[in-house]
């Protein structure tokens, strides 16, 4: 792809998926235009979804807020990128046993509990050059 291509990237439940994950992140970083936003979500608490030699590609990675956090923030400016974690011990539990969010009562997916990250999402800036 040519070089700042894109005023947003939308990469969901991707990086999980990709060894070099600092490598896609340069990519990314390098085909958004400045000023544009990389928006991205990776798995905290999940089970294994593809294994390598059975599935057309592996999984290798699990995030948190602190390692997405730091993975951005190697290649955007670190005071652009932002990070927040979702879930709590019920929807991780949930989510493992393969629990529908219509199944649990309506309030139980609304408390954050940070040792219990099961999406993680950043958004990243891309610095404008002077």
């Amino acid at each position: 792809l040519e070089p700042e291509l894109f005023d947003c990237i939308i990469c969901t439940q991707v990086l999980q998926m990709i060894f070099d994950v600092r490598s896609a992140v340069r990519q990314l970083h390098r085909v958004l235009r400045p000023g544009g936003v990389l928006l991205v979500t990776g798995s905290g608490i999940s089970k294994v979804g593809r294994h390598l030699g059975v599935d057309a590609w592996g999984e290798y990675w699990r995030f948190t807020a602190q390692s997405l956090a730091m993975l951005l923030g190697e290649t955007f400016a670190s005071d652009s990128v932002a990070v927040e974690s979702y879930g709590n011990v019920l929807a991780a539990a949930a989510f493992l046993y393969g629990i529908a969010a219509q199944e649990l009562p309506p309030n139980a997916l609304t408390r954050h509990d940070a040792n219990y990250e099961l999406l993680v999402a950043g958004r990243a800036i891309k610095e404008v050059r002077s």
